[in-house]
């Protein structure tokens, strides 16, 4: 699978794919103790100013997605599994218009709803499109464990987290997520996702 970015439907600045860009994926059922360490990798992101690529679906991911969005020159691409709505553009048109969002899509308008189908395609693309992979947990044999293991993610590097429950990923040959050590004292970190509006 290669991705034509001509082919997509896209709202926001498409120049965001031409930067380096890391994929965020977290599965929907989580271990509570990576959402600090998994915070600590969005603030590091806002810090570089490195462009996170994610379909922003699970819990945590759609909590980093709004963390995101606060550092004003933080580079996003939001895939997503549906088309795109009306909506986006009254409710991020800020960051849309300052350069730094991108929603992308291969579905029409008139899809509005993410099923099974769409949400494989969707994550087939942000892996395609992906340079590096930032996976702070997986549910060993679920979506994430298969797209990984899918030819367009094969070869990529992958940061997790040093715990126990990511030996899976430690064996498939994922590093282990070290902070900079350069922000100095971690403040300001959300301490709960907060629902998302998409």
């Amino acid at each position: 699978m290669s991705i034509n970015p001509e082919e997509l439907r896209t709202l926001g600045n498409p120049a965001l794919l031409r930067q380096p860009k890391t994929a965020f994926f977290c599965s929907r059922q989580y271990p509570e103790a990576i959402e600090r360490p998994t915070y600590v990798w969005a603030l590091e992101q806002r810090y570089a100013h490195t462009c996170v690529l994610s379909g922003f679906h699970s819990k945590l991911e759609q909590a980093v997605f709004r963390y995101l969005l606060q550092g004003p020159q933080q580079p996003i691409i939001y895939v997503l599994g549906r088309g795109i709505q009306p909506n986006l553009r009254f409710e991020y048109g800020t960051e849309i218009e300052a350069g730094r969002l991108l929603f992308l899509t291969p579905f029409e308008s008139t899809v509005r709803t993410i099923t099974d189908e769409t949400a494989e395609i969707r994550n087939l693309i942000v892996a395609d499109l992906a340079d590096q992979f930032f996976v702070p947990y997986m549910t060993a044999g679920g979506n994430i464990d298969r797209l990984l293991n899918h030819p367009v993610a094969k070869g990529k590097p992958i940061l997790t987290l040093d715990l126990p429950m990511n030996l899976p990923l430690l064996q498939r040959g994922a590093s282990v997520y070290r902070p900079m050590g350069a922000l100095g004292r971690v403040t300001g970190l959300p301490t709960e996702p907060r629902p998302p509006a998409i």
